[in-house]
Formats: structure tokens, sequence, C-alpha cells
């Protein structure tokens, strides 16, 4: 997400002047909406014994599903005014498939671990890797 943000910002930087309150800061806004909603998720804790808890963090990961969705929208009604291009939509349209794929698999190992059951552990990255920007 933080990927996806930070192109959001970059392309938009260069908008008409006349979009700059309409598609410009609602392509941003609802980026940084993402990142707030993932962040509060993240932070809130997953303990089966505090049902409430589990529930905050399942509402804040479905705000943070729903979003992009906005945001795409946004990106193609932007494109056809000629605010963006058609292969900076393309690329915003990729990278919310990508948060949405993470965002889905983080939710059902969330559900998983919250009902008890068993969830399979990845391989650790080598040593060398980098971490993953796309994780925010």
């Amino acid at each position: 997400m933080h990927e996806l943000c930070s192109y959001i910002f970059t392309v938009t930087q260069k908008s008409p002047k006349q979009f700059r309150f309409t598609f410009t800061g609602r392509l941003q806004n609802s980026s940084l909406n993402v990142l707030e909603y993932l962040i509060r998720a993240n932070e809130t804790p997953l303990d089966r014994k505090q049902p409430a808890l589990y529930a905050e963090r399942v509402f804040c990961q479905r705000k943070a599903m729903t979003e992009p969705v906005i945001i795409g929208y946004l990106a193609v009604m932007a494109m056809e005014q000629k605010c963006l291009l058609v292969k900076q939509c393309e690329q915003i349209s990729g990278l919310i498939t990508d948060c949405r794929n993470l965002l889905g698999g983080w939710m059902i190992s969330d559900k998983k671990r919250f009902r008890g059951e068993s969830v399979p552990v990845r391989e650790p990255a080598p040593a060398l890797a980098a971490p993953d920007p796309e994780i925010f």
C-alpha cells in the first residue's frame, strides 16, 4: 500500500490545476486512509479472549479492503478527464490488485488464528533480502 500511496502522490503532482480539489485530493486522501486503516488493524491485538478487539481489527481491514476500490474508480474517472494517463491508471489498478490480494490473505490468516486453527508458517526470507514494502 505504501507503494500505491507514493505512486498516487507522484502522478497527481502534475495533474491539471482544475482537478486539484476533486480527483487529485480525493485520490491522495483515499490512499492515506487505506494506510491509516492498515496501521490501525495491525496495531489492534488479535486475542481470542477479547472478541471486541477482533471485531475492531476486522472492521479496519474491511475499510482498507473497500477504499482501494474507490481509488480505482476515481483513477478511471481521472483518466477519462485527462487528469491521469492510461498507463498511470493501469499502474494504479495493478497496485490496487496487489494490495487487495495481500490484505485478503491477511484477513484469512487472522480468521484462522482467531478460531484457533493452525496457520501454515512461510519459510523465512533469505537474510540478505530487503523487507517487503508491499505490506503497507
